[in-house]
């Protein structure tokens, strides 16, 4: 881990200002599909909780005013909705939503390992590899690109490579990942996603430029390898020349010994407010002294997670910017050293809710355990309460809220 791996992306509010005072609204609509394009690279604040969807609409609206149908109040609701589908799937997001191209079976449960050492010899897949490995971020169409790559050429399940993904990306959120890829892969839209060398040319700079590939064919030979069961990528001649790199190891627990085991007696009659890797910007203000700040990792959330070092490094500089006690524990261990407190006050947030609603019924059976305190994000877009299955007909019944 270098210093200049995390300069890109500093876990602090004070970054995520800075970044949010950046975005150009114009420059973003008219460039943003570009690798060099003015996106906003706002997506590790969101993710991990320094910045709120309505916090980003209303910064840029005061500045630039925003009608309901610009391009980044379209990103905005974008990631609102994939939300509204984890709400309504749960855990049904991890499965595909409709038969894509091929039958789920047809996939291969594994990454070929020349992708994972960037070392296809397609300047496109691993120019995108390394910068995944060295940032812990991609431009959206990079992303788009590897995963069609994946699934459609290499014909490797969806899944398999949205696991992989989240765990290296600084903003890996599982809905907006795993539904993205979906889409990709044609199981969560109505048509396979697919891009060619000219699409690259187009979008990326030349360096990134693929000609020659496999890439380098049309549209109609694309799709034709993406519905055929038979015609699996496995091999460019170019990739015995190509030197590639060593994938960083994805954790189910943080490295280093900043993290350590719930203490029992600190948190008694206290009120606590417990921050958790997707909240770091939720510090409370205006507290009165005794309010005791705690980080808590829940490890149950990281079985079927692991993160690469460099995200655990931002989650945990994040969290130690208010506080010097982090927690690593399972969800019991977590409440017990919780339980004599006066209350337990945390932002809600989908990757943790099971676990602080097992924490809940962990203390409702004691005779003074916490006075639980919930507190939800501010909302940007309206709750829709039935299950929209396209993000039109999702935005046809939502609205902004609360400005």
């Amino acid at each position: 881990m270098t210093p200049v791996q995390l300069a890109q992306f500093q876990p602090t509010m004070d970054a995520a200002h800075l970044r949010l005072d950046a975005v150009d609204p114009k420059a973003y609509a008219s460039t943003r599909n570009a690798l060099e394009g003015a996106v906003t690279r706002l997506s590790p604040y969101l993710t991990h909780g320094l910045l709120s969807l309505r916090d980003v609409y209303t910064a840029v609206n005061a500045r630039h005013a925003l009608d309901t149908r610009h391009k980044l109040v379209f990103e905005l609701g974008w990631r609102a909705y994939w939300h509204h589908v984890w709400r309504h799937l749960g855990e049904g997001i991890h499965q595909s939503l409709h038969t894509g191209p091929l039958p789920d079976h047809a996939y291969q449960p594994e990454l070929p390992i020349n992708v994972l050492e960037a070392r296809t010899g397609i300047p496109a897949i691993d120019l995108a590899v390394r910068e995944l490995y060295e940032t812990g971020y991609l431009h959206n169409h990079a992303r788009m690109w590897l995963a069609s790559y994946l699934v459609h050429l290499c014909k490797v399940h969806w899944h398999v490579g949205a696991q992989w993904m989240l765990g290296h990306l600084l903003d890996g959120d599982l809905a907006s990942n795993h539904l993205s890829w979906q889409w990709v892969s044609g199981t969560g839209s109505s048509k396979p996603y697919l891009f060619n060398a000219d699409n690259v040319a187009k979008y990326a700079p030349a360096h990134w430029h693929s000609p020659g590939t496999i890439l380098d064919t049309s549209y109609e030979a694309l799709d034709h390898i993406a519905r055929n069961v038979a015609i699996q990528h496995t091999q460019n001649a170019q990739q015995l020349t190509v030197v590639g790199v060593a994938q960083p190891s994805l954790q189910t627990t943080p490295p280093g010994a900043e993290w350590c085991a719930p203490d029992n007696a600190l948190a008694t009659d206290r009120d606590v407010w417990l921050l958790h890797p997707w909240s770091l910007g939720a510090v409370p203000h205006g507290a009165n002294a005794n309010v005791l700040v705690v980080g808590a990792g829940f490890s149950e959330c990281h079985v079927e997670m692991p993160w690469s070092a460099l995200r655990w490094r931002f989650v945990t500089q994040g969290l130690q910017a208010h506080t010097a006690h982090l927690w690593w524990g399972n969800t019991t261990h977590i409440a017990l050293a919780l339980q004599a407190a006066r209350s337990v006050s945390w932002q809600t947030n989908p990757h943790v809710d099971g676990a602080m609603v097992s924490a809940q019924k962990f203390w409702s059976i004691k005779t003074n355990g916490p006075v639980a305190k919930p507190c939800p994000q501010p909302a940007l877009f309206a709750t829709v309460d039935k299950h929209c299955h396209s993000f039109s007909e999702w935005w046809r019944k939502t609205h902004l809220i609360g400005l």
